[in-house]
């Protein structure tokens, strides 16, 4: 998990979850949400890994600005507004 801060001076939570299915190639995607739980989980499907330690590995070299640019792709793939509650 890793924390960030939005465009708009939202805490975010950036994880790792695993989608179902016996196949362990890129099982694993990247989720964000709000800090505390408030809203829905946006799932970014097409960021995946093999195991969650590649994944945690990843999350945590990434930068501020890449986790912001990559939760407004995600946002505005799912037609929701980054300020929204």
């Amino acid at each position: 998990m890793r924390q960030f801060v939005d465009d708009s001076a939202d805490t975010w939570v950036a994880s790792v979850a695993r989608a179902e299915g016996g196949d362990y190639k890129g099982a694993f995607y990247l989720v964000m949400e709000r800090s505390g739980g408030s809203g829905e989980p946006v799932a970014l499907t097409d960021v995946r890994w093999n195991s969650t330690r590649t994944a945690e590995r990843t999350l945590a070299t990434m930068s501020s600005v890449e986790l912001r640019r990559r939760l407004r792709s995600a946002l505005g793939r799912a037609g929701v507004a980054a300020s929204a509650s």
